[in-house]
């Protein structure tokens, strides 16, 4: 499984990218909106970890734009933010598959609430596939 991580911390990429790892998924990176978009196009991943705090191109409108794009829509995106749950039920209007608040006690904890998330994600989304395929 080959998960895109767009974040601008060089620090919570190598954090996120060693747990992500570790967990047995294959990572690509983006330091920020404009290259996440390109790199997603690109590449196709199975799924997106997106922060909300980018560079360039803000995380809504990289995700706004990755659920406009026909190639890309049906990858599901994960949320990454440190300003709390208050716009959990915006983004996931705005067709985000979760939300993972971001903290260095997470990163502490091996990313543990990350890995859970991705799993679930992923374990969800091969449920629609098979689904939409009968």
């Amino acid at each position: 499984m080959k998960i895109l991580l767009i974040e601008d911390s060089k620090f919570q990429r190598i954090a996120n990218e060693r747990a992500l790892v570790k967990a047995g998924y294959s990572v690509i990176q983006a330091g920020d909106g404009e290259e996440g978009l390109r790199v997603a196009r690109k590449d196709i991943p199975d799924l997106i970890l997106l922060d909300m705090m980018l560079p360039k191109v803000s995380g809504l409108d990289v995700l706004r734009a990755l659920k406009a794009d026909v190639l890309v829509k049906h990858i599901p995106v994960i949320v990454l933010s440190g300003l709390g749950q208050g716009n959990e039920t915006k983004l996931l209007k705005e067709g985000a598959a979760a939300f993972v608040t971001k903290s260095e006690k997470s990163l502490e904890n091996n990313s543990s609430a990350l890995i859970q998330t991705v799993e679930s994600v992923l374990t969800q989304n091969r449920s629609i596939e098979a689904t939409a395929a009968q």
